[in-house]
């Protein structure tokens, strides 16, 4: 996913401002500051508009918060500039510049009622189905944003899709049956289902070395680390209930549920609790850590973990892994406390012994050993293919959620994926631990029902405008150049 998205990101994310709403709660990220000269506050110049560096801040902001709930939690910002975070930034906000000078050229206008009446249709600042100008505000602060550049983001964000807009045109007949016939083609088929246990693999410890004599380097101990911590719990700080109602209306942006609707103060009321004990007990957190840090204060707990331990989070081990032996961390939440770690000593990882490591090696050689075979079965059984002694499939289609018999539905919509995209009439497909030696008998046409009409209909209208739109981006390029001020926004 990630990888289609920085691949793709140029032409098929156009509207990722308004997206950022959808990631409030995750704060904003910025990416460092730079001295433009006389271009100060500015980063580049697209055709004749100017772009800001608090709005490529903003749009990097976005970025980083959808890669990093992806990839639950575990982004840094080293991890970013490898992935060429600040880069796909700028070139998103290059080609909507490039649609922002078009839309000026030709005369597209966005009212200030259309604004607001954007603003007000936005669920997250909305209390009981109306605009809440309170939390509004409260959003705008808590991003530190002011109102007239979120209000003006909004305003090119709604002369894009009026850009955009021009470029709709509805599918053709002919472009519609296309697709249909593309859809509805059915397969009946002959298929065998060869499984692991069909196979025999057994351990040949002289190969087993060899493989690990090759693979060693990958077979290594974890790193350990003697810590010292003081534990600052935050569940016995005390909070009113007005105190917590309060932090709820200050932030309630940040409780919403699984499908980002708000939640109700009640709803929210032990998240709440919880957030604000935390805030709360932070100045006691950072005094201990100072008398802590003077030798005034005695440890908690000493205790030797090998990295990544769930005892503490995968946050303060990425920490820890930067620091030296004596280094003691800021405090940081685990659980219900603040936790100051100093580290007594570090023990680095090692290659471990073919003696350590020979459980997993032989592991390993044995699920090789076992794809091997099976495919050799596999090659074996489709040259000598019967289909009387095999299952034959009803006609099945592409777009068809089926269950085929001796696979479950995950194994079946594999199997099937592989199928359609394959242009042989008869082949080996794995899937998991099997593998399916299939013939296709017979191929026909299947009827299309309203829903296939529908979708067609939609996939000729969206592949129309992705080149409508790709075409339309191509020949700005040329009408409208980019003046970079500062080095390493384009790759």
């Amino acid at each position: 996913m990630i990888s289609w998205m920085q691949k793709h990101n140029r032409y098929l994310v156009w509207t990722i401002w308004i997206a950022t709403l959808a990631f409030i709660g995750a704060g904003f990220v910025g990416w460092g500051s730079y001295s433009f000269g006389s271009k100060a506050g500015n980063v580049a110049k697209v055709g004749t508009i100017e772009i800001p560096q608090t709005k490529l801040d903003f749009v990097y902001s976005s970025l980083y918060n959808q890669y990093n709930e992806m990839m639950q939690g575990k982004l840094d910002e080293a991890k970013a500039k490898e992935m060429g975070l600040l880069q796909q930034a700028f070139a998103q906000l290059e080609t909507q510049t490039k649609l922002l000078n078009f839309a000026k050229d030709t005369g597209l206008i966005v009212s200030d009622e259309e604004v607001s009446q954007k603003l007000q249709k936005i669920h997250i600042f909305q209390k009981d189905g109306a605009f809440n100008k309170e939390i509004y505000d409260g959003y705008l602060r808590n991003q530190r944003l002011k109102p007239k550049f979120f209000e003006e983001i909004l305003r090119e964000e709604l002369i894009i899709q009026k850009t955009l807009s021009l470029l709709t045109i509805k599918s053709l007949p002919l472009e519609k049956e296309a697709i249909l016939a593309a859809m509805n083609v059915g397969d009946k088929m002959a298929y065998k289902i060869l499984t692991s246990n069909q196979v025999d693999s057994v351990a040949d410890e002289t190969k087993i070395k060899a493989q690990w004599e090759i693979q060693k380097e990958s077979f290594l101990t974890d790193p350990s680390y003697t810590l010292s911590i003081v534990w600052v719990p935050t569940k016995d700080t005390l909070v009113t209930d007005d105190e917590i109602k309060a932090h709820f209306e200050a932030n309630r942006f940040n409780y919403t549920d699984a499908t980002g609707k708000q939640l109700s103060f009640e709803d929210a009321k032990t998240s709440a609790t919880k957030d604000l004990q935390i805030k709360n007990t932070k100045k006691t957190a950072q005094k201990t850590y100072i008398a802590f840090k003077k030798g005034e204060y005695a440890a908690d707990e000493n205790i030797t973990l090998d990295f990544g331990n769930p005892k503490l989070t995968q946050e303060v081990w990425k920490e820890l892994k930067t620091k030296s032996i004596g280094d003691i961390s800021k405090p940081k939440i685990i659980g219900d406390s603040y936790a100051i770690i100093k580290i007594e000593n570090a023990i680095s990882s090692r290659v471990k012994t073919y003696e350590e490591a020979e459980e997993e090696v032989t592991a390993l050689y044995i699920k090789q050993a076992k794809k091997e075979a099976l495919l050799a079965l596999g090659e074996k059984t489709l040259k000598n293919f019967d289909a009387n002694s095999s299952i034959v499939s009803d006609f099945v289609r592409f777009e068809e959620n089926v269950n085929l018999e001796g696979l479950n539905d995950e194994e079946s919509l594999q199997f099937l994926q592989k199928l359609f995209t394959s242009t042989k009439e008869k082949g080996i497909i794995s899937i998991s631990d099997k593998v399916v030696v299939y013939t296709v008998l017979e191929q026909k046409l299947m009827t299309a029902d309203a829903n296939q009409t529908k979708s067609a209909m939609q996939t000729v209208n969206k592949l129309k405008q992705n080149m409508f739109e790709s075409n339309l981006i191509k020949l700005l390029d040329k009408q409208y150049p980019t003046e970079a001020y500062m080095g390493g926004l384009s790759k």
